[in-house]
């Protein structure tokens, strides 16, 4: 009959293998971070290597990130539009920059051009799908996001109400997510708009 003490030995010889095994995935999973460049004190101090076709938010960039990526992608810009000879009615040469949707539309254009011939798997097709998505992102440039920029001219979009800034439209449409008693979340219907007359018609 096996005493107690076996039964505690055997017990202890599986969490040793167990902890043998553990510690061999984490030296593997350690090697893999070190090989591809993405170890945790590089992301600490903003030094990881950014991967070809990492998607950019200008928005969420820190000062210095923004600093490094923006020449890279200007100098983008310029070599695209001189190698597919684009006009200044499809990219305004004087004011491209200056349109937000414009440069959200080019930031997605250079990060997938990094992807579609950076070295991987799907490197045949890659490259033409991008040229398709070209030709589509140029006619809504023109179509969207330019306004009436021709010829050299820069004019600003006119819009009649711009979203952010106004205080009492962001409240209407936080309150737009508030539940109700029943459980049963707020939708559009629910949105009371701001009145305009006292009686309160439109």
């Amino acid at each position: 009959m096996a005493s107690g003490f076996e039964d505690i030995f055997a017990e202890l010889t599986n969490i040793n293998a167990e902890q043998v095994l553990l510690s061999e995935r984490v030296k593997l999973l350690e090697e893999q971070l070190s090989a591809t460049g993405t170890s945790g004190d590089g992301d600490a101090d903003g030094e990881r290597e950014r991967p070809a076709g990492e998607p950019v938010r200008w928005h969420e960039l820190a000062a210095e990130q923004h600093a490094v990526l923006w020449p890279q992608f200007v100098s983008w810009v310029i070599w695209a539009a001189d190698r597919y000879e684009m006009t200044t009615d499809q990219l305004p040469r004087q004011c491209w920059w200056k349109h937000g949707a414009v440069v959200e539309e080019l930031t997605a254009l250079w990060t997938s051009h990094e992807s579609a011939y950076a070295s991987g798997e799907d490197g045949g097709s890659a490259p033409y799908l991008w040229q398709d998505a070209l030709a589509r992102a140029l006619e809504r440039l023109g179509r969207f996001w330019l306004g009436s920029c021709r010829n050299g001219q820069h004019k600003a979009r006119h819009r009649d109400a711009v979203w952010s800034g106004d205080a009492e439209y962001l409240a209407v449409l936080l309150a737009a997510g508030n539940r109700e008693t029943d459980g049963n979340p707020l939708g559009p219907s629910h949105v009371e708009p701001p009145e305009d007359d006292e009686d309160g018609s439109a």
